[in-house]
């Protein structure tokens, strides 16, 4: 399993951009990958690249569908494969949940 963690925003649009924010939360939860959204970005869970891959462009492009000029993506992805994680364990190992 993959864990990522997203951030996508225009650069272009002013000082507020949270209307373009939630059309990218929109097409990441129409993936239907699990996914938690925090006050600065959203961790995914994905069982290979390209699903991740997959719903990062979705999510770029509903940004440029909505006619933005520059788009800003921050991505980090924990690919663990000696043993199966998920953001509920991470959260776990950390007293969080």
């Amino acid at each position: 399993m993959i864990i990522a963690e997203l951030a996508i925003f225009p650069t272009s649009e002013g000082v507020s951009v949270s209307r373009f924010v939630k059309e990218a939360l929109r097409a990441i939860e129409k993936s239907g990958l699990k996914s938690e959204t925090g006050g600065m970005s959203t961790t995914i869970e994905a069982p290979d690249l390209p699903a991740l891959f997959q719903v990062i462009t979705r999510a770029h492009e509903a940004l440029v569908k909505m006619g933005v000029q520059r788009i800003h993506i921050d991505l980090r992805v924990d690919h663990r494969l000696d043993k199966e994680a998920s953001i509920e364990s991470k959260l776990k190992a950390i007293g969080k949940r």
